[in-house]
């Protein structure tokens, strides 16, 4: 979704030859999208300050983009809080970031190289001075795909797949050329099937930041 479109609510629910949600196995088209090359950062931990909060860090999804937005700072907050009330409370705030944009917010089974599962769970925006907030309530400790494999077949079983990491995309596919140039890859991360590149996302946690 675009910036000023209203958010529509939380991720829904896509059903596709028997899945409970999507499996998204789209790769960004450009080598050096790949998370794995950022340079470590230490502060990139999960830090969970009670038995009911967990906090951690997003970072840039390449080289390339840190040194496009080098004051950027992305704070994932986690409100562990479905078992009292049956959902938790994300939330997710950036400072630093490009100005009036728009980002998609994933939960992943894998923060980088494919993804593997993902749902996609609503959008953080920036204003004009690059700052955005977001608060979603879902389930998020135990987020998972279901999908129904070899349907139909003596093979069919049911796969389940943990989604313990968070990335962010571009929601517009022009929204990355700042950095990348208007040759930049378009990705099906957004409502509409157009966004642009992952932006942020776990992949140098030391372990997956979910539960």
């Amino acid at each position: 979704m675009k910036v000023g479109k209203v958010l529509a609510g939380l991720a829904v629910a896509a059903v596709v030859g028997g899945a409970a949600w999507v499996g998204i196995g789209a790769l960004n088209a450009n080598d050096e999208l790949n998370a794995t090359k950022v340079a470590n950062n230490t502060q990139l931990q999960a830090k969970p300050t009670s038995k009911d909060y967990l906090n951690f860090k997003l970072a840039p999804s390449s080289d390339k983009l840190a040194q496009c937005m080098p004051k950027v700072k992305v704070s994932i907050s986690v409100a562990l809080k479905t078992d009292a009330t049956g959902r938790d409370i994300f939330t997710a705030d950036i400072t630093g970031g490009p100005k009036n944009t728009s980002f998609t917010i994933f939960l992943l089974e894998r923060p980088d190289k494919g993804f593997g599962s993902a749902e996609y769970i609503g959008d953080l925006d920036t204003n004009g001075y690059g700052k955005g907030h977001v608060e979603l309530k879902l389930i998020v400790e135990e987020a998972f795909s279901s999908t129904l494999v070899n349907e139909g077949t003596d093979h069919e079983k049911r796969v389940r797949k943990e989604l313990n990491h968070v990335g962010m995309w571009f929601a517009d596919p022009k929204d990355d050329d700042f950095c990348l140039g208007a040759n930049s890859p378009v990705t099906p991360f957004d409502g509409d099937d157009e966004a642009g590149v992952q932006a942020f996302n776990s992949a140098k946690l030391k372990a997956a930041p979910l539960p």
